[in-house]
């Protein structure tokens, strides 16, 4: 397995704490922790956006949720295919890029049916539960572009 810093650094920590574990879980394992590190990152990237939409310029929570969501979504597709997933293998880039938007667009309508019921029905923070639905999104991110966008 090619190592880049970050993999470096994962397998001295298993080393130190004596983890022993199989090749094909350490992969698993430090994917899994770069996708953290990038849906941090779009994440960050979101809720800031989201905030100044909503804020600044005073757009509704669904459209600045939305805004948000397109932007960071943007920033994810980059980050995920140069440093998260294998997608050198059977699938054209434009086909994976056309994934990447359906299962984003589905996890904006995620976002956008957990903000709704979270504000408008549970009458919660936009702010709590646009982590509430960062959270879930991120897991069906993770498994939908495991699933189809690696070799």
């Amino acid at each position: 397995m090619k190592e880049d810093f970050l993999g470096k650094i994962f397998n001295k920590c298993l080393k130190i704490f004596h983890i022993n574990i199989s090749e094909k879980t350490e992969k698993l394992l430090l994917q899994i922790f770069k996708f953290v590190i990038v849906g941090g990152t779009a994440f960050a990237i979101d809720y800031v956006t989201l905030i100044i939409c909503k804020e600044v310029f005073h757009l509704n929570t669904l459209i600045s949720a939305a805004i948000g969501f397109i932007v960071s979504t943007v920033v994810n597709y980059i980050l995920s295919v140069k440093w998260v997933f294998d997608v050198s293998g059977k699938h054209s880039g434009k086909r994976n890029f056309i994934v990447f938007i359906i299962f984003s667009l589905m996890g904006l309508g995620l976002t956008e049916l957990i903000m709704w019921f979270g504000e408008d029905i549970l009458k919660i923070s936009y702010l709590i539960i646009k982590i509430i639905s960062a959270i879930i999104v991120m897991v069906f991110n993770f498994v939908t572009r495991k699933i189809f966008l690696e070799k």
